[in-house]
């Protein structure tokens, strides 16, 4: 058997395995660092293809393997799950019940239950579990989260998020994510970040939801592949909408959606999702008592946060406060590097992180009660709350 060293919770270098190497795989490229002893070692994955890429990017003495539990013989110091979503839980659990520290691709799961045997493995066996929900890394994100703890806006009492995702198409209707049993749905595969990202702004947790939506658009594309077929996917902006094709061979998962958000604090917010609009960021209010703060565009180099927190008549440009973050470079506006920052220090010195595995299951929470709402005539959810013990 073939071994690095362990996993102890004291490693100065770490070798990492990998699930998954295909459009996530950016995020394990930001671990591989081999001029600091951190560095990417081996791959489960069965395809071919994605095996040749891995060891292009690592080198000749990669490891590859199809299978998690050939990986696992390899005792990694920890592993990067980057499988697609359905798999998330199965892998999960695997690695943690194998004593090897995970960091878990969002969302968590794509159930309740699934992220909850998630959770109860990772306390049961004591093995350290990060979940990538790294837009709580967004320059624009971590400021606004900063102004409001500082009271610029007063007490939070209500916010909303209006996700325009102009790649929606060939993202998310070409591949595995267009069928429900892969994802239960994108209003939890795509709005896991923004359910995330509006509980940390608001400092609560959604305990009841209610939604609508629909496939409005990308339903009247008759081109679809066969079982047996698949295309590369790709974030182009094809325009207009319809013109796309050939779409996956099963398309059940909607392409507007919208909910509605009551959080544990008596915060009320909502959050829309579009994946045929021509344009392509997230947009976040949040009001309070004494103020509204907003984003315009989400990136750095490309975005903007406005305070305004005296009265006005109309639309004012000029806000209280304005503030435009540096550019970065790297995946995700330099987001992605950030999270691997703190998932190293997580693995090496413990310790609080922004992001958390509870957080994570309850933006699941959110996303799932709320397509089950929305599939069920608009019937209001209650989120089940997430057991003791």
């Amino acid at each position: 058997m073939l071994t690095w060293g362990g996993t102890s919770n004291k490693i100065q270098s770490m070798n990492f395995g990998v699930v998954g190497w295909g459009l996530r795989s950016s995020i394990a490229k930001e671990a591989h660092r081999p001029d600091k002893g951190h560095q990417l070692v081996a791959l489960a994955d069965p395809s071919d293809a994605a095996q040749a890429n891995f060891v292009k990017y690592v080198g000749e003495g990669a490891h590859v393997v199809h299978h998690l539990e050939a990986l696992i013989d390899l005792r990694p110091d920890a592993i990067f799950i980057l499988s697609p979503d359905h798999l998330h839980e199965q892998h999960a659990v695997m690695a943690l019940e194998a004593g090897i520290p995970i960091y878990l691709e969002k969302p968590m799961a794509i159930t309740i239950e699934g992220c909850d045997r998630i959770l109860a493995t990772a306390a049961r066996t004591g093995t350290k579990l990060y979940v990538g929900h790294n837009m709580r890394h967004f320059p624009i994100v971590r400021k606004m989260k900063e102004l409001i703890d500082s009271g610029a806006i007063g007490e939070v009492k209500t916010a909303w998020c209006r996700h325009f995702i102009s790649y929606g198409g060939e993202a998310y209707f070409q591949d595995w994510h267009a069928d429900r049993r892969n994802t239960t749905g994108l209003l939890l595969q795509k709005g896991a970040h923004d359910l995330d990202v509006l509980h940390w702004l608001c400092s609560g947790y959604s305990t009841r939801v209610t939604a609508m939506g629909k496939l409005a658009v990308y339903g009247d594309i008759q081109e679809r592949l066969a079982p047996d077929e698949s295309i590369t996917v790709s974030f182009r902006d094809t325009w207009p909408p319809r013109s796309l094709a050939p779409l996956h061979h099963t398309v059940d998962v909607e392409d507007i959606s919208m909910m509605l958000m009551e959080l544990d604090n008596g915060v009320l917010a909502s959050y829309q999702q579009c994946h045929f609009t021509p344009d392509s960021w997230r947009n976040y209010t949040v009001i309070g008592t004494e103020g509204r703060i907003e984003n315009f565009g989400d990136v750095p180099g490309n975005g903007q946060i406005k305070v305004w927190n005296t009265a006005g008549h109309g639309w004012r440009e000029s806000a209280n406060y304005d503030w435009t973050p540096d550019m970065l470079t790297g995946s995700h506006g330099g987001a992605d590097s950030l999270i691997i920052d703190e998932f190293l220090r997580y693995l090496e010195h413990g310790g609080e992180t922004d992001t958390t595995p509870y957080a994570a299951r309850m933006a699941v929470a959110a996303g799932v009660s709320a397509t089950q709402s929305l599939r069920n005539g608009s019937v209001p959810v209650d989120i089940p709350p997430v057991q003791k013990d």
